[in-house]
């Protein structure tokens, strides 16, 4: 191992207004959960990303969780989801007692493929087993494409949960990732783009929605001065100290979005001309907030595969991780359907996310791609 600085895959980074919040929480007092920043940034988030209000929560797999039961999923139903995804797409279903179903993903976004699940509705409405939802994921901070899947899932009446949890910041035309559908989650965990250590929010139009997302997420108390319970909650609320890091955060989205965008840069002006890699493409229709640079490495030209690259920029302290396995091939997950899933193999079997901390100095940058073209050489 390289006594050289550890480089991080993606930590996180403070913007400088963090502690002014967080000392308004402590002279405030509100330390437990719930508070004025809670409510600050519920609202500024909601105005930042073009969307009527939000629900912060202790994470964005909380906030998937309660998306899911609010839309009226039930044991049994099918909700189908991307399979090329991080597993905190997937659990919320079988929390619910729901059956998730895998869908595999296109060349062009990395993200669900359309027409697959046209085809794949299409043929299940025939049989009369349509599924009750769809959560559709933005990979790697990247919008699926939008437009043809809101097309799709009105047709044959499928609702639509956006897991936007990597895709803050990014845009579908003129619209954030996220707000497009019946409702959408986010993460703040301490690898994403902005963060508040841990935590998540749930966003939606929908009031009704949002506003037993938060009777839910406080253990469903009643409105009665002793504790009443006429249905079973959670304790999924977001601490106001979380909250007050949080709205410092927020300050700093589009300078972060802008510097994972150069990052992404840098890479490709120095490695796009290396026989072997291939970069994450970005769709015409939106912009990617390229929360990782992530590539492709092809054996048979670059001369060695992405677990060998991996592990020679361990050996230079310099973390890189592959990208996520396919859902379908996890082993808590076998048995359960997938439609297609090739094109998610050949991704997760290439597929390498390089080091993309919003921090990283030219320095780092050119010790990332040093190693990299000595293992090309």
């Amino acid at each position: 191992m390289s006594e050289s600085k550890r480089i991080y895959l993606s930590p996180p980074h403070m913007g400088g207004e963090e502690l002014h919040f967080v000392k308004e929480a402590f002279e405030s007092n509100y330390i437990a959960p719930v508070g004025p920043q809670v409510d600050a940034f519920e609202k500024e988030f909601c105005a930042k990303v073009g969307v009527k209000c939000g629900a912060a929560l202790s994470s964005g797999t909380a906030a998937l969780h309660l998306a899911l039961q609010l839309i009226g999923i039930q044991p049994g139903d099918k909700v189908w989801t991307s399979t090329l995804t991080f597993i905190g797409s997937v659990s919320p279903i079988i929390y619910i007692g729901a059956v998730p179903v895998f869908v595999d993903s296109d060349r062009t976004t990395w993200n669900i493929d359309p027409e697959l699940l046209a085809k794949e509705l299409r043929k299940r409405a025939d049989g009369g087993s349509l599924p009750k939802a769809l959560v559709l994921v933005h990979l790697y901070g990247q919008c699926a494409d939008m437009d043809s899947i809101i097309e799709i899932c009105e047709h044959y009446g499928v609702a639509l949960v956006e897991d936007a949890a990597e895709a803050l910041g990014a845009t579908y035309g003129d619209k954030s990732a996220g707000t497009l559908g019946k409702a959408g989650i986010f993460s703040f965990n301490g690898n994403k783009i902005i963060t508040t250590s841990g935590g998540g929010i749930l966003v939606s139009d929908d009031e009704s929605l949002v506003s037993k997302t938060r009777i839910l997420a406080a253990q469903a108390r009643d409105p009665a001065p002793h504790y009443e319970h006429s249905q079973i909650g959670y304790n999924y609320r977001m601490s106001n100290i979380l909250a007050a890091i949080g709205r410092g955060q927020l300050k700093v989205l589009d300078d972060r979005v802008e510097t994972k965008r150069r990052i992404f840069d840098f890479y490709r002006r120095a490695l796009g001309d290396v026989d072997g890699i291939e970069f994450m493409p970005e769709a015409p229709y939106g912009k990617s907030n390229r929360w990782l640079t992530v590539i492709l490495v092809k054996q048979e030209q670059f001369g060695v595969d992405h677990h060998t690259l991996r592990l020679a920029l361990e050996a230079e302290n310099i973390e890189s991780r592959p990208i996520w396995k396919p859902m379908h091939l996890q082993p808590v997950f076998k048995g359960y359907e997938c439609v297609g899933g090739e094109v998610a193999e050949t991704l997760f079997s290439k597929g390498l996310c390089l080091p993309s901390g919003t921090a990283m100095t030219p320095e780092d940058l050119n010790r990332v791609i040093e190693v990299i073209r000595k293992c090309r050489e």
